[in-house]
């Protein structure tokens, strides 16, 4: 029994029969949902369907509503809505950014189209403030 190296660290091999293929790769948590991805970091499979990640959403229409409570006067600061929603201040801020997305970008989020490397956690990092740099940054145009 033998194994040969093949493309992007698959292996295989005859046993008997029957050939058995390796393939590296590992299960991540993609918008509430495991996804299977490659030893380059990409989808190994991606869905035919568009699948918006409703984490993100959640998080888009959060951050919105907080920006309308704050603009409304109903809450007068950050602080007062974590305390509202029994959460870290620091959150609040970070999930605020959200609306100083790009309109097309947020448009991308919520029809699904944002691509893997858009995810809550990457949103919640620091990113451009110019929406021509947010779009290179996260839309790669």
């Amino acid at each position: 029994m033998t194994a040969k190296q093949v493309p992007a660290g698959t292996t295989w091999r005859l046993e008997g029969t029957t050939i058995i293929v390796d393939i590296p790769m590992q299960w991540k948590r993609r918008g509430g949902r495991k996804v299977i991805v490659a030893p380059d970091g990409s989808d190994a499979w991606a869905p035919a369907k568009l699948r918006p990640d409703e984490t993100l959403i959640r998080a888009l229409a959060r951050a919105h509503r907080w920006k309308r409570m704050l603009e409304e006067g109903i809450h007068a600061s950050v602080s007062e809505i974590a305390e509202a929603e029994k959460i870290d201040r620091s959150y609040v801020n970070r999930l605020l950014r959200l609306t100083l997305l790009a309109p097309d970008i947020q448009e991308t989020i919520l029809d699904g189209r944002q691509g893997a490397a858009v995810t809550l956690a990457r949103l919640m990092e620091p990113y451009p403030v110019s929406w021509n740099e947010q779009r290179n940054t996260f839309l790669g145009t």
